[in-house]
């Protein structure tokens, strides 16, 4: 009995430790980024002002992000909604909303090098620069994505904070 314990026990932790890590902009890595948004003080309290304000009435801001070395695979959405004085990620997977809204929503992508320096926050690849020099391809509202460049900047951290395998595209 004592053997067969011991023997399911460390089948369990290795099965438990075998989980791959969701491929990098997958409906799974989105849910991921989802959760990691909320946890982060500086995307929720941060953008909890006139930034989630600005959802054309819906109640939501929709950001959809792609890798361009997957242009051709699906897409991921986070849905961001407005609690209080917070902005909380509410969805986090493939595209729910087809249609954005230029004047509110949001298009980024980049090349899995870019998205890889912009993770890690590497010199010029802060929200800035990475506008700047064209790393991150990026279409909304502009002017309103300059207004909140601090929490942006922990938006691109946090792709690189969630934990991915960018060996395959999505599907």
């Amino acid at each position: 009995m004592v053997i067969r314990t011991v023997i399911g026990s460390a089948m369990l932790a290795l099965s438990l430790g075998a989980q791959a890590a969701p491929v990098f902009m997958s409906s799974d890595w989105a849910a991921a980024a989802c959760a990691a948004w909320n946890g982060n003080e500086q995307l929720v309290a941060g953008l909890g002002g006139d930034w989630i304000k600005n959802d054309a009435g819906r109640g939501y801001k929709a950001i959809h992000i792609y890798r361009d070395e997957c242009a051709s695979g699906p897409r991921v959405e986070l849905t961001i909604q407005r609690n209080g004085d917070r902005a909380e990620c509410s969805y986090g997977g493939a595209v729910q909303h087809s249609e954005l809204n230029g004047d509110v929503d949001y298009l980024m992508h980049a090349t899995d090098d870019h998205w890889v320096c912009m993770g890690k926050g590497e010199w010029g690849c802060g929200p800035m620069g990475a506008m700047a020099t064209g790393k991150l391809k990026f279409e909304g509202p502009k002017m309103e994505a300059m207004s909140v460049m601090g929490p942006f900047e922990g938006f691109l951290l946090l792709t690189g904070a969630v934990d991915s395998d960018r060996g395959s595209c999505p599907n």
